[in-house]
Order: C-alpha cells, then structure tokens, then sequence
C-alpha cells in the first residue's frame, strides 16, 4: 500500500537521484507524472498533483524536492486534508539568480502557513536557495528546519547517492505525524 507520494522538480529526478533510489527500494512510494517535467506549468503540476491524491485511499505524505517544493506551497489549501504533511527538500528561492525562467509560473510564492505538517530540508551551499530564504520559508510556512551543512542541491549531482541521512530524517518526521 502506497503510504508516500514522490514529487520531483524540474527534470523529473533522474536514476542517481535519491527520489528515484527510495523508490527502487520502498514499493511504498509512488511518484506523480506531470505532462512535462522539463517545462513546468504550475496548472499543470497541480492538476497532476491532484490526480496523483486520487490515487491514495488514505492521506500520503508528500516527498518533494526542489520545484515541487514550491508546488505544494502554492497548492497547499487546495489538498488540505488530502495530505498527513510535507518533507520538503531543496526549496528554490524564485527569485534568486538561479531560479529557471521555465519555471516562472511557480514564483509569487504564498507566505501563510502550511495547512497540514512540514518539514524544510536545507544545504548551505545550494545554488538555488539561500539558508536565509529556506529559513524565511520555514518560518513563513510553519514547517520545521534541518540545516544539513554544504550538500548542493541535494540531488543527483550533489553525490549523495541513496541519502541514507535524507532517509532517516523522513523516517523521523513519518513517525511523529499522525495519520
């Protein structure tokens, strides 16, 4: 039975992606599938968001990284009630200089909290958001904070592989959510 629904940003986390990895590994996993994960439309992505909930017979908990971050941000009232809550991995600032134009239905983030558990995990070297802009989105969003030192983006790229840490920081966080 599915218990976590996977969201990954732009690009769709390739295969030494730790999403993808986790996958591999809990059938208990499942991942949403927007029409193009190299052109993102916010519409788009939520109504995948959506249909993906559909799926689930009970709440899932939300595995996002990156863009999907900003995703559920910007659909949080929507799936109110339909979620247990939100790890969220690698928040982009959308307004940084490194935040895709592509991407630029996904800026003018909502600042009120988050109607259901969450739980922002940040790098302090990521090219695509600051410690202070993931602090500012905890604090905007009600989530809690892991600062986890210099990991990149936390992604394929940023070499940590299965993210066994990543892991044990989800397991924490599923286990004190009710659900």
């Amino acid at each position: 039975m599915s218990y976590g629904l996977v969201l990954p940003g732009i690009g769709g986390s390739g295969e030494a992606h730790w999403q993808t990895l986790w996958e591999a590994e809990d059938a208990g996993l499942t991942r949403f599938a927007p029409a193009d994960w190299d052109r993102p439309d916010l519409a788009e992505w939520t109504g995948a968001l959506e249909r993906a909930l559909a799926g689930f017979s009970r709440p899932p908990l939300l595995i996002a990284h990156s863009l999907a971050c900003l995703l559920v941000a910007h659909a949080a009232e929507s799936i109110a009630g339909r979620v247990r809550g939100a790890f969220l991995v690698a928040v982009p600032d959308p307004d940084g200089p490194a935040f895709p134009g592509e991407a630029a239905s996904f800026r003018d983030l909502p600042a009120q909290a988050l109607p259901f558990p969450a739980l922002i995990i940040a790098s302090s070297d990521d090219p695509y958001g600051t410690r202070e802009h993931a602090r500012r989105r905890a604090q905007d969003w009600g989530a809690g904070l892991v600062e986890i030192g210099a990991r990149g983006h936390i992604n394929g790229a940023s070499g940590v592989g299965d993210w066994r840490e990543g892991r044990r920081l989800f397991d924490a966080f599923a286990a004190g959510v009710r659900g």
